[in-house]
């Protein structure tokens, strides 16, 4: 029986899956926006921070908050090697329309069996950071769950304000309108390309970490997340880090309703339903393609 109790729980649990779809989404519009590529291999740097947080918490016994920073912190580090060494050779060449497409579904294909060859198959799972539920207005919710959302909210509001007002904001958006107007200006635009490559990658582990003691963790948990990451950026519109966010929130809420009116089988058919709709009736997205 659908009670509104049940209705209330679920839009809950649609915003927590809303806040993995909005850091991924908007890990891959800050990518788009900046360097107009896209980045096939950003799932599978989700997957990489879902590992580094097992293996901080279970192996060297570091606290559960701590493990998501260090797993943020690793994975932007790693990303920003990626940009370096498989991206930034490319920059300038003929084809770079193509090329980093092609690298990164390369470089996807062996980070995710190499995660395979180094911690198998088996699916792992973690425990919540926070244990406990509080009661509101008769909802029962869990604290893990709340913290998703604050800190969601907190690191996303945050990125929003230091890229309008922060010295690297202003030249990553001088990078993203105008590459050669900014590098005129003395702005390292190589430079921009490698810490905006890092931070994307460190959105996608964001998302990881948090979720991962309420999702399981396994080699190919990238794929899923990275498909819907990409329906949430049309739905909001390529390069509208709002749109991303927005959108991210919608899917993931939408889907949680999917799951009471319908079944959880039908949770993928009614996203991709929308984001076929979408295509269809307005391409370019709620808030229309945007430069930054």
């Amino acid at each position: 029986m659908i009670t509104g109790k049940l209705i209330v729980e679920q839009l809950v649990n649609g915003l927590v899956l809303g806040c993995m779809y909005a850091s991924i989404a908007s890990g891959l519009t800050l990518i788009w926006g900046t360097m107009k590529m896209l980045n096939f291999a950003h799932g599978e740097f989700y997957m990489i921070g879902g590992y580094f947080v097992f293996f901080a918490l279970n192996l060297l016994g570091i606290p559960g908050v701590w493990c998501l920073v260090i797993s943020v912190a690793i994975v932007l580090v790693l990303g920003m090697l990626l940009e370096k060494s498989i991206i930034e050779p490319l920059l300038g060449k003929p084809g770079w329309e193509l090329s980093p497409l092609v690298v990164t579904v390369g470089a996807s294909i062996a980070i995710q069996n190499g995660a395979l060859k180094l911690w198998g198959e088996h699916i792992k799972n973690l425990p919540y950071y926070i244990e406990g539920t509080v009661e509101l207005m008769g909802v029962r919710l869990a604290y893990q769950r709340l913290m998703i959302l604050f800190v969601t909210a907190f690191v996303m509001l945050g990125f929003w304000v230091y890229t309008k007002k922060s010295r690297f904001g202003l030249g990553l958006r001088a990078v993203a309108q105008d590459r050669d107007a900014a590098t005129l200006m003395g702005i390292d635009f190589k430079r921009v390309y490698t810490v905006t490559f890092g931070i994307s990658c460190a959105m996608a582990a964001l998302a990881a970490a948090l979720l991962s003691p309420i999702f399981s963790i396994s080699p190919w948990m990238g794929h899923a997340a990275l498909t819907k990451g990409f329906i949430a950026v049309v739905l909001g519109g390529l390069g509208s880090f709002e749109g991303a966010i927005l959108a991210g929130v919608l899917l993931g809420s939408v889907e949680s309703l999917a799951v009471i009116f319908l079944s959880s089988e039908w949770k993928d058919v009614v996203s991709f339903s929308i984001f076929i709709i979408m295509l269809t009736l307005k391409p370019a997205g709620l808030f229309g393609s945007k430069e930054w």
